[in-house]
């Protein structure tokens, strides 16, 4: 620990030196437009990126895929140390409503300790304090501690639909010993994360119809068959007044969790109260005894995003819709795998409505990582030095990552070690990185590899 630290004290004291160049050009960053949604400034990213690359000594290729291209970058310069994946996504939401902005969202400002931009935390702020970080130790010392892969995606807020195929054809030229991703948010209370593992999900939507136009409520009601309630039922035939999910064996292949993760999780501050207060809520969803991090590390979920159907204006309009539809979306678990979900939702559709058409949408495998990996101590080592405190261990965070590419399909472990701040408010208006978290970013990107080349792993 002492070793390593002491050889990362010039390179803490370059960032420090360099404060006020690191932050000009993540601006210049986040002032390009990189829109996967409707494609708007993707190929200029792709290269800004490639020209910065290269310009660091790194190896870089723009691999196409089936939809934007995915930026890698290698340097490796040791055959007896450790190679690191680090991932990022270069494409952004759509910034609208763009009324609820206060300052416009591709001129980013800084507010209070904050920088409001879309892409300032997810993901633009915090994989480029990756790549400040290794721009770093190579200016002080001038080559890297270990082997580095930085493979940068432009498609992650679509769901990332061709990075599995991506990962599979070019299997050589990404081969590493780890994957590291810098994504999400740290805990509420400020601390920050090391994260071993991400739900899955899958998204589909249930099409229910009846006649072939909207009727009179009056005339026709009684008659005609109502599609939002065949919805209803449909819908409460999946889960019940208990919170469990009743599709035929949603639950099998959800591992019970271990003792390290148990022990993990016990350590995991949170204050349940505190967080109805703010979310204005009088209880959590059922089931009551379900503790809190339980419900997000290892069960899966049924979610109703939304239920759409017939008349929705002003007033009141007394038709019975011809047509309506869920949008619905399932988190996934340990050894659950996407397809046997589809399979099982659509198994329950067929048994109790036939008539609804089931509609899949995206899908993402979940990930996990043992918390006993011989790369975990090094990391923990690392985020403490880097932020200036030790990060809880996380078993699985509540969202999903494509990190099953690394862990399912590379058989590399795989970790997440957010930056950005709980409220950073991605994908919504005013999205913001805090100041002092982008700092402590490329800190503890330098440490990182830092810990992991001189790991005995």
């Amino acid at each position: 620990m002492n070793r390593a630290s002491e050889n990362l004290n010039p390179v803490f004291d370059y960032i420090e030196r360099n404060h006020q160049a690191f932050m000009d050009r993540l601006f210049d960053y986040l002032r390009k437009p990189s829109i996967s949604a409707y494609g708007q400034g993707m190929e200029e990213v792709a290269n800004y990126l490639e020209i910065w690359l290269k310009r660091m000594g790194f190896t870089v290729r723009l691999v196409p895929t089936a939809g934007y291209p995915v930026v890698v970058g290698r340097r490796h310069e040791h055959s007896k140390k450790p190679t690191v994946l680090i991932y990022g996504h270069y494409d952004v939401q759509p910034p609208d409503p763009l009324e609820a902005w206060v300052s416009p969202p591709f001129e980013p400002t800084i507010r209070n300790g904050r920088i409001y931009a879309r892409g300032a935390g997810d993901n633009k702020g915090q994989h480029f304090a990756n790549l400040l970080g290794i721009e770093a130790l190579l200016a002080c010392n001038g080559s890297l501690p270990c082997n580095v892969t930085l493979v940068l995606e432009g498609e992650e807020e679509m769901g990332s639909p061709n990075m599995a195929d991506f990962v599979k054809e070019n299997l050589d030229l990404l081969r590493s010993d780890l994957a590291i991703v810098s994504d999400g948010p740290v805990d509420e209370s400020g601390r920050s994360r090391l994260e071993f593992g991400v739900r899955g999900i899958i998204s589909f939507e249930l099409w229910a119809r009846g006649a072939n136009r909207d009727v009179h409520s009056g005339n026709w009601g009684g008659v005609v068959p109502n599609p939002l309630w065949t919805l209803v039922h449909l819908l409460a035939t999946m889960k019940n007044e208990k919170g469990e999910v009743t599709i035929d064996g949603f639950y099998e292949n959800v591992l019970p969790p271990n003792d390290l993760e148990r022990a993990a999780v016990a350590e995991m501050p949170v204050d349940v109260e505190k967080t109805k207060k703010e979310l204005g809520l009088s209880h959590l969803d059922q089931p009551e005894e379900r503790s809190y991090y339980d419900r997000l590390a290892f069960f899966p979920t049924l979610t109703i995003n939304g239920l759409h159907g017939g008349y929705a204006g002003p007033g009141s309009k007394t038709v019975l819709p011809h047509e309506a539809f869920a949008k619905c979306d399932i988190r996934l678990v340990g050894e659950q795998t996407t397809d046997e979900m589809f399979e099982k939702v659509e198994k329950h559709v067929q048994s109790y409505a036939p008539d609804v058409k089931v509609i899949r949408q995206s899908a993402m495998e979940p990930s996990k990582t043992p918390l006993d990996s011989p790369f975990a101590g090094p990391l923990f080592q690392a985020i403490t030095l880097g932020q200036k405190e030790t990060p809880q261990r996380v078993p699985a965070m509540g969202g999903s990552l494509p990190n099953y590419i690394f862990t399912k399909i590379m058989g590399i472990p795989a970790f997440v070690v957010p930056y950005a701040n709980a409220d950073e408010a991605n994908h919504a208006p005013n999205e913001n990185l805090e100041v002092e978290r982008f700092y402590k970013g490329i800190r503890t990107a330098a440490a990182m590899l830092t810990f992991l080349g001189k790991s005995q792993v």
